[in-house]
C-alpha cells in the first residue's frame, strides 16, 4: 500500500502523519508512508486543501485530520468516512 500524507509540515499535517502510522501499525499491514511537503509537489498531486491523504494514488481525505478509528476504516478498504 502506498500512502502519502500531503501538507506543508504544519501541526495538523504532522498529526495526520502520526495517526496514519498508528493506524497502519494497528492493522498490521505493510505500507510505504511518505510525507509530501514541497508546495510544487502538492500542486502536482492536485491537492488544494491540506492536510490531505492519498492512498494508492487516490485522494481520500482533504482539509481535515481524521482520528485513528476513521483511518482504520479507510485503510482496511471500507471507505465509509
Amino acid at each position: 500500500m502506498e500512502i502519502k500524507v500531503i501538507g506543508t509540515g504544519c501541526e495538523k499535517c504532522n498529526r495526520l502523519y502520526q495517526n496514519v502510522q498508528q493506524a497502519v501499525n494497528e492493522l498490521g499491514i505493510t505500507a510505504n508512508i511518505e510525507k509530501v511537503e514541497e508546495l510544487m509537489d502538492i500542486v502536482r498531486l492536485g491537492v488544494m486543501l491540506t492536510p490531505a491523504l492519498m492512498v494508492d494514488g487516490k485522494i481520500v481525505i482533504t482539509g481535515r485530520v481524521p482520528d485513528v478509528k476513521s483511518l482504520l476504516s479507510i485503510l482496511s478498504g471500507n471507505t465509509d468516512k
